[in-house]
C-alpha cells in the first residue's frame, strides 16, 4: 500500500483540503480521507486534479511539429492541403523503431503536461511499400510498446483508410494506410486487440478515417454491425473542401448525411467537426455522441472555429485532444478552445455551465467526454476502485499560493503554465516529477531516431 496527500484534492463536490489517497500495488485506490496525518505518507505541496483525457493524437505527426511554418512567398496558398503532403513525406518514411521513439518521446511530454490518457488515432499500419506486416499490428504494437516505457495509459484506435477521396482510389502517399475493405479492416482491429494485450494500461476502440477516406457505405455498415461495446471515432467536417466535396459526391453535407444514416449514441467521437449548420449542430447534441476539439491543430491548420456556444447550449458534449502535437499541454487546448467563442460573441461565460465556474466546467466537461473516448464511462473524479490518475499543480507557485478554494480551479485553468505542473500520477505511480521519469534515456532514442529522418 501507499499513500499521496496532497494540500488539495478534486472532487466531483469541489476541493477537499489535506486530502489523502491509499492506493495498492496495482495503483487502484483503496480510500480517500482528509485531515490525515501525513506522517507515514507521501505529502506532495500541491492540488491534484483528474488525469487529462488526450482525446486524439496522431503520433508520428510530432516529429514534425513545427516544420511547416515556413511559406512559399510566391505560392498562391498554404493551407491544410498543403500541410497534408508534407505529413505524408513522413508517413511513408518512418520504421516501426523510429515510430516507436518518436510516440515515446511524445507520450513522456504528454504525461509530463498532465495527459494520464491517449486515444491514438492511428493509421500508418503497413510497411513502406504499402504491404502487411508479418503482424498486421506491428506498427500499433509499436503505439503500446511506447505507452508502456512513458507510463501512459493508451486507447489505440486502428483506423479505417480506403479512398484517397469522395469516389477516389488512394493516392501513393496513402499506401501505408489502406485497408482494402471491411474484412480487412476487421482483421486489422483484432490484431491490434491482441496487441493491447501486452500492456493492462491499453485497450482498444475503433475508427474510421473520415468520410472522404471510407466509402460512406462502408461506413454505415460497420457501424451497425461492427463491435458495439467500443467507442467509435471518426474525422469529419473539418475542411471546407470537404464539405464542398462530399455534397457533390452524396448530395448533402458530411455530418448531414452521417445522422441520417448512422445511428448515433454516446460511443461516437466526431473529431473536429469544424463546420456545422445550425440543425448539424443540435442533431449531434441531441443524439449524445461527442465531438473532440483539438484547438491547436484546428488554429494551427486554420480550419475554423466549432461552434460550441450552441453546441452547450443543447447539451452536446466535447472533449479534448493534441492531433499534430503542435501543442501539447491540456490548459493551453481549454484556453485557446474558450477565448475562440469570446473572441466571436464578444461574451466571456462561454465556459460557465450550470454553477457559473469556467475552469470547472472546463475540467469536467472535457474529463468525462475524454473518459467516454478510451471507453470509460466512470463520472467519479477518484473514486475507490478506480485507478489513481491525477494532474497535480505546484501549491507553492505565486498565484495558487494565496488562492482561496472558490478560486482555484479557474486560477488553475486559465493562468497555469507547464512551469506550475509539479508532476503525473499514472495508475498510482509518479511518472513524472518536473521532467519525466525516464526523460534521458526517451530523449536519447528519440534523438537518434530524428537524425535518422533527417526531416529537421
Amino acid at each position: 500500500m501507499k499513500t499521496f496527500s496532497f494540500k488539495g484534492l478534486l472532487l466531483n463536490d469541489g476541493w477537499v483540503e489535506n486530502a489523502s489517497v491509499k492506493v495498492d500495488e496495482k495503483g487502484i485506490i483503496q480510500a480517500i480521507t482528509s485531515n490525515e496525518s501525513t506522517e507515514k505518507s507521501d505529502f506532495i505541496n500541491g492540488y491534484a486534479l483528474p488525469g487529462f483525457q488526450n482525446a486524439h493524437s496522431h503520433a508520428f505527426q510530432y516529429a514534425m511539429a513545427g516544420l511547416a511554418e515556413v511559406h512559399d512567398v510566391q505560392h498562391t496558398s498554404d493551407n491544410f492541403w498543403s500541410w497534408r503532403e508534407a505529413m505524408y513525406k513522413l508517413a511513408l518514411n518512418v520504421s516501426p523503431e523510429q515510430l516507436e521513439g518518436i510516440a515515446t518521446m511524445l507520450y513522456a511530454e504528454m504525461v509530463r503536461h498532465g495527459y494520464t490518457h491517449v486515444a491514438e488515432f492511428h493509421y500508418v499500419h503497413h510497411d513502406k511499400n504499402g504491404q502487411h506486416y508479418d503482424n498486421l499490428a506491428e506498427m500499433g504494437s509499436r503505439l503500446v510498446a511506447a505507452a508502456k516505457l512513458a507510463g501512459i495509459n493508451i486507447t489505440l484506435v486502428p483506423i479505417f483508410y480506403q479512398k484517397g477521396g469522395f469516389g477516389k482510389d488512394p493516392v501513393e502517399g496513402q499506401k501505408r494506410f489502406i485497408s482494402k475493405d471491411i474484412d480487412t479492416y476487421l482483421a486489422l482491429l483484432e490484431a491490434s486487440r491482441e496487441v493491447c494485450k501486452d500492456y493492462d494500461g491499453a485497450n482498444i476502440a475503433m475508427g474510421m478515417h473520415s468520410m472522404r477516406g471510407v466509402d460512406p457505405s462502408d461506413i454505415a455498415e460497420i457501424a451497425k454491425s461492427g463491435p458495439q461495446d467500443i467507442p467509435f471515432h471518426i474525422h469529419i467536417a473539418e475542411q471546407l473542401k470537404e464539405i464542398e466535396d462530399c455534397k457533390a459526391f452524396l448530395g448533402k453535407r458530411p455530418v448531414e448525411w452521417f445522422v441520417d444514416n448512422v445511428e448515433l449514441n454516446d460511443r461516437f467521437h466526431l473529431v473536429h467537426a469544424t463546420h456545422l449548420t445550425k440543425e448539424e449542430t443540435t442533431a449531434i447534441a441531441k443524439s449524445g455522441a461527442n465531438v473532440v476539439i483539438c484547438p491547436t491543430t484546428e488554429g494551427n491548420l486554420g480550419d475554423g472555429i466549432f461552434p460550441l456556444i450552441d453546441y452547450q447550449k443543447m447539451g452536446g458534449n466535447w472533449s479534448i485532444g493534441t492531433d499534430s502535437h503542435i501543442g501539447i499541454n491540456p490548459l493551453e487546448e481549454l484556453r485557446l478552445l474558450d477565448y475562440g467563442q469570446r473572441l466571436i460573441s464578444h461574451d466571456r461565460d462561454t465556459f460557465a455551465g450550470k454553477h457559473g465556474d469556467s475552469g470547472l466546467f472546463a475540467i469536467q466537461t472535457a474529463l468525462l467526454a475524454g473518459r467516454k473516448a478510451m471507453n470509460n464511462y466512470h463520472h467519479d473524479y477518484f473514486s475507490v476502485g478506480q485507478r489513481f490518475n491525477a494532474s497535480i499543480l505546484d501549491a507553492s507557485t505565486p498565484l495558487l499560493s494565496v488562492c482561496s478554494s472558490e478560486n482555484l480551479t479557474s486560477s488553475i485553468v486559465y493562468t497555469a503554465d507547464a512551469s506550475h505542473q509539479w508532476g503525473t500520477i499514472v495508475n498510482g505511480s509518479i511518472q513524472s516529477k518536473g521532467k519525466h521519469v525516464h526523460h534521458d534515456a526517451i530523449l536519447n532514442q528519440f534523438q537518434k531516431t530524428l537524425g535518422e529522418l533527417k526531416n529537421r
